[in-house]
């Protein structure tokens, strides 16, 4: 179909890939912990527009600039690993300011939900990456329309993935309702959740163009 081939595969290969731990699952994870599925769900979607960024750019060759330009690459992760930063402080801060305050009174908005899931996909350079090697594996050499055949594949990882985080995020709400149970759990989250993103920040930060 649109001139691609062992389509099989890459749905296989890509639910692995979805599936393994990093920031945008993490990130869906926490959202779903303490505010609920919905929440997770605005959290997908941001992360879910933010892999279409990917998708588009890679097709249109602006992924290869990274691939090529270490500035490029250099102002993009380092952009990315300040905003993961800035994400796990702000949760590590919250946890302290929070003693006297009401759990439901720390809850983002949705909007801001979607803005911050959104950002942190766009501005990881790997995922960027990522496509540009990934997928031109399942496009055909005599593929009518190469970028056509980039896009579908991308729009079918894009949905796949939605799908996965649509089941995290499921999960991880029914886990929220009984941690809720607990005194204390919102500041035992944001610990957790905001040393996660602070690590995932250093690590994008001191990760390498050609890895």
């Amino acid at each position: 179909m649109f001139g691609t081939h062992d389509l099989w595969l890459f749905i296989v290969s890509g639910f692995v890939l979805n599936v393994t731990p990093g920031p945008d699952n993490i990130y869906i994870a926490a959202r779903s912990l303490q505010q609920g599925w919905r929440a997770g769900m605005v959290a997908s979607l941001g992360i879910g527009c933010g892999v279409f960024v990917h998708v588009l750019a890679a097709a249109l060759g602006l992924a290869a600039l990274l691939a090529a330009s270490a500035m490029a690459f250099l102002v993009v992760k380092l952009v990315g690993a300040a905003y993961l930063l800035w994400l796990g402080f702000g949760l590590l801060r919250a946890k302290v300011q929070s003693q006297a305050v009401p759990s439901h009174e720390l809850s983002l908005p949705l909007w801001r939900i979607f803005r911050q899931g959104f950002i942190t996909n766009v501005l990881n350079p790997k995922v960027a990456l990522f496509f540009l090697a990934f997928v031109p594996q399942f496009i055909s050499h005599d593929a009518p329309s190469k970028m056509l055949a980039f896009i579908f594949l991308g729009a079918l990882f894009d949905v796949n993935s939605m799908l996965w985080c649509a089941v995290l995020a499921w999960f991880s709400a029914k886990a929220g309702h009984r941690l809720r149970q607990s005194q204390g759990w919102s500041h035992w989250l944001n610990r957790t959740v905001g040393g996660m993103f602070v690590l995932l920040g250093i690590r994008l930060a001191l990760v390498e163009q050609g890895s």
